[in-house]
């Protein structure tokens, strides 16, 4: 027990207990062709955002001859960066990398970050304030939530993907505000996709400036990889595109992509890139790697999206609710925490990493199984899983 001032600390904790709301950590390492090995036991994994995986991609051999053969822009291919990019921290391979980047994203530049999340707090903040207005899906992620915490500005949450909503907040909004509207292009709990072409009408309607988070479809749409705003050819019409390399890119790091004017204002005032240490130049030649084969090993891109509509179907036949998925995020709704949980549990026992989502992070009584496909998926495995979790689905009662 926990007693004097830290009191206050165990009776929370001991509250998300009671509500199987507590996290903890677990041992997890990645092993080859979609494998972990988590606490010990080697599981499949249908848990990470290692879309293409392409975190695969550069093992210790690997590396070791990239660093010594392979300095494609940078002449000192260093671990740390030493500081922020502003000061000492901007190594030659970054300015390149981002004008080749905002080339294949079809915009006048590109600035990276060092997170997908420090890039939306640091992004919002910058563009609104006080006295603005920001527009934001109700299911964005909590990143996109926290930069609008930090800016200040009034915020306005339109319902999941109801354009007519969004329209009537615009219709009654002050005229003078500067208007923000954020959405994720992919919803990285449902996996269901955003209106983009409607809401770049409603921004131009209105306008507003319009920001679009992608993250879980960056390097899977388009014919390269370049996103779902490029394949839907609104690269012009989307004024801010954010987007991680941590997930199909399989790397670390985000970047922001639009008019060279946004990208110099950004350096000037997103506190996040001006007081972040930058990443190092490691980090970006990996990026760069990563993104070559993205856009040339097609067959990545394919595959995912073929297992992913394929599992799915599957899914639903077994009869388990997917909700409104659209990609290769394929959640089963539960509603209860103890029973996702309880769910979670026994697949992980048969050696399926699939884990339990619980509010905070989708909402109250929509606890789910977060199901999520990897290119590199063997059939195989696929199948095996999708026995054990239909027959753990029914003995659970959680099938419709």
């Amino acid at each position: 027990m926990v007693h004097g001032k830290w009191k206050w600390m165990e009776e929370e904790l001991q509250s998300l207990k009671e509500k199987s709301q507590l996290r903890t950590l677990h041992d997890t390492s990645l092993l080859e062709n979609g494998w972990v090995l988590r606490g010990g036991k080697k599981m499949l994994n249908l848990a990470s955002n290692d879309y293409l995986g392409l975190s695969e991609s550069l093992n210790e051999n690997k590396r070791y001859q990239f660093m010594k053969e392979e300095e494609p822009i940078s002449s000192s291919l260093r671990f740390g960066s030493t500081a922020s990019r502003l000061i000492v921290g901007n190594d030659p391979i970054y300015r390149e990398f981002e004008k080749q980047f905002a080339s294949y994203k079809g915009t006048e530049d590109c600035l990276v970050f060092s997170s997908g999340y420090m890039a939306n707090l640091g992004v919002i903040s910058a563009l609104i304030g006080r006295k603005d207005l920001v527009l934001s899906d109700r299911l964005n992620h909590a990143s996109i939530v926290d930069g609008i915490i930090l800016s200040r500005a009034e915020h306005k949450r339109y319902k999941h993907r109801d354009i007519e909503h969004l329209e009537y907040l615009l219709k009654n909004a002050d005229s003078n505000q500067r208007k923000l509207i954020v959405t994720d292009s992919i919803f990285s709990m449902d996996g269901s996709i955003a209106p983009l072409e409607k809401l770049v009408e409603l921004k131009n309607r209105y306008g507003a400036m319009l920001m679009v988070d992608e993250a879980h479809s960056g390097g899977i749409y388009g014919a390269q990889g370049q996103g779902l705003v490029h394949s839907l050819g609104l690269s012009n019409e989307v004024d801010i595109q954010m987007g991680t390399f941590s997930k199909a890119y399989g790397c670390y790091g985000a970047y922001i992509a639009g008019d060279s004017i946004l990208i110099q204002y950004l350096m000037n005032k997103a506190r996040s890139f001006i007081f972040t240490t930058a990443l190092p130049p490691i980090n970006i030649a990996v990026i760069l790697q990563n993104w070559l084969r993205v856009q040339n090993e097609s067959w990545r891109q394919k595959s995912l999206l073929e297992k992913s509509a394929w599992f799915k179907k599957e899914l639903q036949f077994r009869g388990f609710n997917t909700g409104e998925s659209e990609s290769q995020i394929i959640p089963i709704i539960v509603g209860d925490n103890k029973e996702t949980l309880n769910f979670s549990n026994h697949l992980q026992e048969k050696g399926v990493a699939a884990l339990a989502v619980r509010p905070p992070t989708v909402p109250e009584g929509t606890a789910r199984i977060r199901f999520t496909i990897m290119s590199i998926h063997q059939e195989v495995d696929l199948k095996e899983a999708l026995v054990h979790i239909g027959e753990i689905g029914q003995q659970l009662k959680i099938t419709l």
